[in-house]
C-alpha cells in the first residue's frame, strides 16, 4: 500500500470513529438526562414549619431524540465499513 493511500485510509477511520464518538456521547447524554431523577426542589412555608419537598418527574425518553441523535453513529459505522473505497476515492483526489 502507498503512503497515500495509507494516510488517507488512516484519515478516513480517525474520521469514522470520531462521528462513532459523537453519536454515542449525544445519544447517552439525551438518555442519562431523561431517567437521572431530578434536585427535589424545596418550598418554603410558613414561619416555623419545616420546608416541604416537592418532587419533579423526569422526562419521558422519546424514540425520535435518540434517532436524530445516533444518525452520527451510524454515519460512522457506514464510513468505517466503506473505508477502504473512501481512502481510495481520496487519494485518487490527491494525484
Amino acid at each position: 500500500m502507498d503512503l497515500p493511500l495509507q494516510g488517507a485510509l488512516s484519515f478516513v477511520r480517525l474520521v469514522a470513529a470520531c462521528c462513532m464518538v459523537v453519536g454515542l456521547l449525544d445519544t447517552g447524554m439525551y438518555v442519562t438526562k431523561c431517567l437521572l431523577p431530578k434536585q427535589p426542589a424545596p418550598v418554603l412555608q410558613s414561619n416555623n414549619s419545616k420546608p416541604a419537598v416537592r418532587t419533579e418527574h423526569t422526562a419521558p425518553v422519546k424514540i425520535s431524540p435518540i434517532a436524530v441523535n445516533s444518525i452520527p453513529f451510524v454515519a460512522g459505522v457506514v464510513i468505517l465499513i466503506r473505508a477502504k473505497a473512501i481512502a481510495n476515492w481520496i487519494s485518487d483526489k490527491l494525484e
